[in-house]
Order: structure tokens, then C-alpha cells, then sequence
């Protein structure tokens, strides 16, 4: 029991990375990736949002929505929770940590729509996991997008004070480098068979 959990934290942070492997919650990624403390604040908040929403996704799953014969409307259902999430981690947030509220501006509210939520709680649907696999997925596919936050953070920080050609300054050197670091995940891949 212990090793498969094992098994799914390195494979969720490692191996299926959700936006190095993945390219799930590209826009955060991309767009929150500036600054390391920015990056870190995100990566807490989606991990809290995707293990909260799966501690509540899966029941409503098993007990409500499979034996209402209705297991179709789960992508409505999961968005509707992790929504719930997302504006109580935005309240929080708001109250005990105004300049980290300030800073993530509008990628706060996008957490509702980053499709690395969403897919980690259809992912535990789909993998026919546990409640207690699903939880530990879901924390180690937060873990994988905060890693992914936090050594993006320290690649833009380099490309901003590197002497890049004028043509791919900006956007262009930004998504370079993330195809560089996505491309550094690929040996992983082979990890477990």
C-alpha cells in the first residue's frame, strides 16, 4: 500500500509532471513564473485548491453522482467545487496576505478555470484510485506544478538579465526555455514500467 503511494507522488511530481509532461495550467505557468515568491504563493494555493476539491470531487463522484446514474455531469460537478475552493482561497488570501493577493492578481481567480485542477480530479476518476490515492495524486500533481513554478521562476530570472538576440526577447525566450525545461522532464519518463 505504502509503495504504490510512493509510486504516485513520484510519478504525479516526475514523471507526468501536469505542466512539463502534461501542458495542463500553462497560463499560470507562464504568467505568475516572474518572480520565485509569487511563484511559491501560487503553488501553495493550487495545491490546497486540488487537494480540497478532490477530497470533495471524489464522494460527490461515488455517492452522489454514480448512483444518481449521472456521473456524466462530473466535469460540471468538479468545477463547481473547485470553484468553491478557489473563492475561499481568494478570501484568505485577501485577509491574512493582502501583497501575495495583490501580486497573484488576476491568475487567482483563474485557478477555477486551470485545467491542472480539473485534471488531477478526473485523472483520479479515470485511474480508478482510491480516496487516499486520490489525495496523495493530488497533492504530489500540486507539488509537480509548484516545482514546475519554481524552477521556471529561475530560468526567467536568468533570461531577463541574459544577452539574447532583440527578436527573441520577451515571449519568444520565454516559451524556448520552457520547451527546454519541459524537454529536461522527458527523462523521467522511462522511471517506472
Amino acid at each position: 500500500m505504502i509503495k504504490n503511494l510512493i509510486i504516485i507522488m513520484i510519478t504525479a511530481v516526475l514523471v507526468d509532471n501536469v505542466v512539463l509532461s502534461q501542458f495542463k495550467g500553462i497560463c499560470p505557468f507562464l504568467g505568475v513564473s516572474k518572480k520565485i515568491k509569487n511563484s511559491l504563493g501560487m503553488g501553495l494555493a493550487v495545491i490546497f485548491v486540488m487537494v480540497c476539491a478532490t477530497l470533495v470531487t471524489y464522494p460527490v463522484y461515488k455517492f452522489l453522482l454514480i448512483p444518481l446514474e449521472v456521473d456524466y455531469l462530473k466535469t460540471i460537478a468538479f468545477i463547481l467545487v473547485i470553484a468553491l475552493f478557489v473563492q475561499i482561497v481568494e478570501i484568505i488570501l485577501k485577509k491574512m496576505i493582502p501583497p501575495l493577493y495583490k501580486a497573484l492578481g488576476i491568475y487567482l481567480p483563474l485557478i477555477t478555470t486551470n485545467c491542472a485542477v480539473l485534471g488531477v480530479t478526473i485523472s483520479n476518476i479515470d485511474h480508478q484510485y482510491t480516496l487516499v490515492q486520490s489525495l496523495v495524486n493530488a497533492f504530489g500533481t500540486g507539488l509537480a506544478f509548484t516545482l514546475a513554478l519554481l524552477l521556471f521562476s529561475g530560468v526567467r530570472s536568468k533570461i531577463e538579465y541574459a544577452d539574447i538576440p532583440e527578436t527573441f526577447k520577451g515571449v519568444p525566450a520565454t516559451l524556448i526555455a520552457a520547451a527546454i525545461v519541459s524537454l529536461s522532464f522527458m527523462g523521467f519518463s522511462g522511471l517506472f514500467a
